[in-house]
């Protein structure tokens, strides 16, 4: 797998890197003798992300009486998980909110659907902790990251041949021998992500097969299944997607909680789209 994985790399490029603000942020969380004050200063350093914070800790959803108007005060406020849980999602926005032509994806699509999978396996994670949660909300935001370099290779081929019928998932590794969940997780891995997120980004199509991760791989694969069926994000591998039981049974999923996670999870996208509206403008 390491050999055929190295070949596909080299096929495609260099893949992208993690922006340096974003890298040096996560050490300071993951570093138990950093403060917020190291962290407010990282974050400081980089305007984006500076205002996404402020914007963020003064939204209708804290409903604070007076507003933060200073990146110490937004990170006293938030704390370290929801501040995480931030830094990616703000830096992946730049990699996620372009066109993915090789998957039929237009412009803000796999941002839409990656930003409503991450939702909705925070939401579906919600009962084993907070800690849990926003560790499924990061797998889910990271799932598809594989399709920026992978969908490069597939510009160049007609994937509406009957050679390409089938499981869209299934066609990857059938042709190329790796998928975009396996080059996703090689992302991860490089950004220096927990193995925890490796794995689940690797599994998140088959979570029985995820070790250390497989309650997150669990939770980001129904919220996946469930974004697709609300149409966020379609492209061309997602006509076909068959849950896996042991996922459905481990994160307690039945039918009825469907309606609850869609109503949940288009506020979110919604949201979403207009921050990805506001950064194209800057």
């Amino acid at each position: 797998m390491n050999s055929t994985l190295d070949k596909l790399i080299a096929q495609i490029g260099e893949l992208p890197p993690l922006p340096v603000v974003t890298q040096k942020a996560l050490d300071v969380i993951r570093d138990p003798n950093s403060s917020m004050g190291d962290l407010a200063k990282i974050l400081s350093m980089d305007e984006a992300m500076t205002s996404l914070v402020l914007r963020w800790v003064n939204s209708a959803y804290y409903g604070l009486k007076y507003p933060v108007s200073t990146v110490q005060q937004a990170v006293t406020f938030l704390g370290q998980r929801t501040l995480h849980s931030l830094v990616l999602a703000a830096s992946v926005a730049s990699l996620l909110d372009r066109s993915a032509p090789g998957y039929a994806l237009e412009r803000g699509e796999l941002w839409r659907h990656s930003i409503g999978v991450a939702a909705g396996a925070r939401l579906i994670a919600a009962k084993f902790g907070q800690r849990i949660a926003e560790e499924a909300y990061h797998a889910g935001l990271l799932c598809d990251i594989g399709k920026l370099a992978f969908e490069v290779l597939l510009r160049n081929v007609d994937t509406s041949t009957e050679e390409w019928q089938g499981d869209f998932r299934e066609m990857e590794y059938i042709h190329y021998g790796v998928d975009h969940a396996t080059l996703g997780a090689e992302m991860a891995r490089r950004w220096r992500l927990p193995n925890t997120l490796v794995d689940a980004i690797a599994h998140h199509h088959n979570p029985s097969e995820a070790e250390e991760g497989f309650l997150l791989a669990a939770a980001v694969h129904v919220a996946d299944a469930a974004a697709m069926s609300l149409g966020i994000g379609i492209g061309k591998d997602g006509l076909q997607y068959i849950l896996d039981e042991a996922a459905c049974e481990k994160v307690g999923w039945s039918d009825s909680m469907f309606n609850d996670l869609s109503a949940r999870i288009i506020p979110f996208v919604e949201e979403a789209d207009q921050y990805i509206r506001a950064r194209r403008k800057s």
